[in-house]
């Protein structure tokens, strides 16, 4: 399993679990807890989740499946921004543990940028490191000149990962901001990483991932985790899905590959507005 580094020096996993509308249906519980097991025991500790994913309920499925577990995952939710003042962000924090059914978040991120100046959702994320709530913070949907100015906040500095959209139908980030971020060593984790399964229909590359002997997924994924500074959280609700993912890990893609997924997916050539999902 491919590993990232994280600013702080832990190492995690690169490959990870996704689970935006985990928790959205009843119907599907028992397969959302033994996908996310499955992945555990595949070495896909990472979780990610968020207070806005089913307003808490993905939490509450996570909260599940880990149950028993804690110990082995690396667990990271999301503030929203309309509640990342200080006393907001604490009060989410605390909402999202009860939820999780846990004493600590190893990454907590503001979702996205909102009207609360940074400097007081950074004084909420280090009273929090301080009481333990959780291990280290970061940042989603945040751009070149969001992440600037992040870095110009007091305590701004100490920003573990940055979460945004990465796939090869949005390559926009290849412009910038991968670059700025690999040279300050903030890794990037690559949230929908098969653009919510439209990318698994691309008739390219379902005809590419044949010829290779793989999977769809799987070769988006591999795509996706070229890049020594990028994780990547792919949603699988399913046994099968998790067991196809977690294969990727271990590809590494030749040239010829590269060049051939760049043909049917090109990479920018401008400078474009972050997209987000």
């Amino acid at each position: 399993m491919k590993t990232i580094t994280l600013p702080g020096g832990e190492t995690v996993a690169a490959l990870g679990q996704g689970t935006w509308y985990v928790g959205d249906d009843p119907a599907r519980r028992a397969d959302e807890i033994e996908a996310l097991n499955r992945g555990i025991d595949l070495g896909m500790n990472v979780i990610d989740t968020a207070e806005m994913y089913g307003n808490g309920r993905s939490e509450s499925r996570v909260g599940e499946a880990i149950a028993g577990r804690r110990d082995e995952v690396f667990l990271v939710s999301k503030v929203l921004p309309g509640n990342a003042s200080r006393k907001g962000t604490i009060a989410a924090c605390e909402a999202s543990l009860d939820r999780l059914g846990t004493d600590r978040i190893d990454l907590y991120l503001l979702h996205w940028r909102g009207g609360v100046p940074l400097h007081e959702t950074i004084s909420a994320f280090e009273t929090l490191l301080r009481a333990g709530k959780i291990r280290n913070w970061g940042v989603s949907n945040f751009d070149v000149q969001d992440m600037e100015e992040l870095l110009s906040v007091p305590g701004g500095e100490k920003v573990a990962v940055n979460q945004v959209l990465y796939n090869l139908s949005r390559r926009g980030i290849e412009w910038d901001l991968l670059d700025w971020c690999a040279d300050r060593n903030i890794p990037v984790m690559a949230y929908s990483p098969v653009e919510q399964a439209r990318l698994l229909r691309h008739p390219g590359l379902r005809e590419l991932a044949v010829r290779l002997g793989l999977a769809p997924a799987q070769l988006a994924l591999a795509w996706v985790l070229r890049r020594r500074n990028v994780m990547a959280i792919p949603k699988a609700a399913s046994f099968a899905h998790v067991n196809d993912n977690a294969a990727a890990a271990d590809l590494t893609l030749d040239d010829e590959t590269l060049r051939t997924l760049d043909r049917m997916f090109a990479p920018p050539s401008r400078s474009t507005p972050l997209e987000i999902l």
